[in-house]
């Protein structure tokens, strides 16, 4: 039992932290005020290969873990960029998982590649505006044509969409009616996303604005056949292989955020003098900022508890849903905790703290809500009745 970064990724995690000191706060606080995509920063991650971290060497990856890739996230969090610059990456490290599993040859040489060199922007199709995580109920419709299928339908909260040139789909491919269990009869594609057919809209919201979130409306778009990934019917199995790396990844953002915050509100504590003393020197400030360190980091070894378990081939979903849920929460009261301390100054755009308070609730709300993941808990391991 280790509880610490091999030499290895404690060299990832320095060469990122140094990769991203190119794109200082300043960098991230423009982009927040124009939510403009920080394309430079995605270019240059892509140009240094770590987009490819968790892929396979065949196909141009790195050919290491999810526990390598969480190590890459929070470090990229941790480094200032927060949300933004995670989810900017976020996508290519663990949403070509399914393609890199059930793909065949051909489709993994086509498909992942131009992804990972950052020829092209990817984006996850799956949320739908009245379904939500009721995934097996979802609308989108995908019918069977010579050479491929037509689908038509919405998709809800799609980062990136604005910006990518393919997107991975899942649609119901057999009517809900007329399958024995409401997770048949889904399929997963991976296809370019035709503008012709599909139009986006971006949600305006709270935080994260250089990483757009959009509604998808899809009408008649044909899918060639050669798109679909692994066979007609079973995309929602498919897809499961990757959520529980999502979760892992969701987490070590999360935890990175935090860092940074504490890291922020304690340097600005040993600077600011009232009444003739640092605001550090008083236990009002230190106490709350010593517990929010310890929350973190104890989330973290959650974490990388998760990610180790996926990598060794081990059910892990108990393990992933807890380092989700109990990173999110530690790294929102370490933001709201550095707001607080810093004061009035918290809350201005200039120490970036408010911005990682307005992120770091993405990590809370998803890919899944702090109460799913609660009944999961009560129902996987404490073996309560089902709620819902």
């Amino acid at each position: 039992m280790d509880f610490t970064l091999t030499q290895d990724q404690q060299n990832i995690r320095e060469a990122v932290l140094k990769h991203c000191s190119q794109f200082p706060d300043e960098y991230w606080l423009e982009r927040d005020r124009s939510g403009e995509f920080p394309a430079e920063f995605h270019k240059s991650m892509a140009e240094a290969g770590w987009l490819g971290i968790a892929m396979p060497e065949a196909v141009g990856g790195a050919g290491l873990g999810i526990t390598e890739a969480a190590v890459m996230m929070q470090a990229v969090a941790e480094s200032g960029g927060g949300m933004t610059a995670a989810s900017a990456i976020h996508g290519p490290v663990f949403g070509l998982e399914p393609v890199a599993l059930f793909g065949t040859a051909e489709q993994q040489q086509r498909m992942i590649p131009p992804t990972l060199s950052g020829a092209e922007k990817m984006c996850f199709a799956v949320t739908e505006p009245n379904t939500g995580l009721d995934t097996t109920s979802l609308k989108t419709r995908a019918e069977k044509v010579p050479g491929g299928y037509r689908v038509t339908g919405e998709k809800i909260w799609i980062t990136n969409a604005h910006v990518a040139d393919r997107m991975l789909l899942i649609a119901r491919t057999t009517p809900l009616e007329e399958v024995r269990k409401k997770t048949e009869g889904l399929t997963l594609f991976y296809t370019k996303l035709d503008r012709a057919h599909i139009e986006h809209q971006l949600i305006p919201k709270m935080g994260r604005h250089a990483v757009g979130s959009n509604m998808l409306f899809i009408t008649d778009l044909f899918i060639p056949e050669e798109d679909r990934i692994g066979a007609e019917g079973q995309g929602f199995k498919i897809l499961l292989q990757g959520l529980n790396p999502e979760r892992v990844l969701l987490g070590a953002e999360a935890t990175g955020l935090g860092r940074v915050a504490i890291k922020k509100a304690s340097k600005y504590a040993q600077e600011r003098v009232v009444f003739g003393r640092p605001i550090g020197q008083n236990q009002g400030i230190q106490h709350p900022l010593a517990k929010a360190w310890m929350q973190v980091e104890a989330a973290s070894l959650m974490v990388f508890k998760a990610a180790t378990m996926f990598d060794q081939g081990l059910d892990c979903g108990v393990e992933a849903n807890t380092a989700k849920y109990l990173a999110a929460e530690a790294g929102f009261e370490a933001c709201q905790t550095a707001v607080m301390s810093m004061g009035g100054m918290g809350y201005a755009q200039e120490y970036h703290v408010e911005r990682y308070l307005r992120e770091v609730m993405i990590p809370r709300i998803a890919p899944v809500s702090p109460h799913q993941i609660m009944n999961y808990i009560a129902e996987r391991v404490l073996e309560l009745p089902r709620s819902y």
